[in-house]
């Protein structure tokens, strides 16, 4: 019997026991009912599970940390998805299945064609959200760390924040491209320390402007498929179809 598996953003060391968070002790007791001295996995984003027996303490709940599982799932090399900022709940979708596919970094892009535009206390709200979903997608899928989400960024920031490495390969789809999938990563196979970004537009697709600053900036264009993709879907089938490139499936 798989046991059920909780992110909580605190030191876990064996040996201890720490008290759980008002909302996850809420969870546990009156969501899913678990009982005094039911046994789960615990693990804070930093490495690794730690297998714990819970108490209960009035409202609260306090987990004994009683082993370490030093247990990674984590992809070999490092992906970032650069996505343009999607409407509706596609955003949700796009981070549940971003982390699922072992996506490191998902970076919103507030792209000239993205109908979904945010700005103060509700674009706060939405990335500390959609973070909160990436959180419960590794909880669920057994990653032991969390994809990190990012505040959205005009494409020409997000360009220019990227490490100046000869290790990354940017890519992004175009259908005119001369390169394949196969080409587009023929080298980053022979980078230990590689670092793959995937430019997805929203719904409208990319300016010309934002293809110019991509290709400007380095990026490679790549055609992918014979069929047009929709924003939500892009993302998981190029990190996948990578996965299965690189042999890490």
């Amino acid at each position: 019997m798989n046991l059920p598996r909780f992110f909580c953003e605190i030191d876990l060391q064996t040996g201890t026991t720490v008290e759980l968070s008002t909302e996850l002790a809420h969870y546990m007791l009156r969501v899913l009912r678990l009982k005094d001295q039911s046994k789960v996995w615990l693990f804070n984003g930093q490495g690794g599970q730690f297998l714990a027996s819970l108490q209960h303490q009035g409202k609260g709940v306090l987990a004994h940390l009683l082993e370490f599982q030093d247990l990674e799932r984590e992809l070999p090399q490092r992906i970032t998805v650069a996505q343009g900022l999607a409407s509706g709940d596609k955003m949700d979708w796009i981070a549940e299945k971003c982390t699922e596919v072992g996506v490191t970094a998902l970076a919103p892009i507030a792209a000239r064609y993205s109908v979904l535009q945010l700005q103060g206390d509700r674009l706060q709200k939405r990335v500390q959200h959609w973070q909160k979903v990436a959180r419960s997608a590794s909880e669920q899928c057994g990653r032991n760390r969390v994809m990190h989400v990012s505040p959205p960024q005009q494409l020409a920031a997000f360009l220019q924040s990227l490490p100046n490495s000869a290790h990354t390969r940017v890519i992004f789809c175009d259908p005119d491209a001369e390169h394949d999938l196969d080409s587009a990563l023929a080298e980053v196979s022979d980078w230990p320390d590689a670092h793959i970004v995937f430019l997805i537009g929203p719904e409208g697709g990319w300016s010309e402007e934002e293809k110019a600053q991509a290709i400007a900036a380095g990026a490679l264009s790549m055609r992918f498929g014979a069929r047009i993709l929709r924003t939500e879907t892009a993302a998981i089938a190029l990190v996948s179809a990578a996965s299965a490139r690189m042999g890490w499936l």
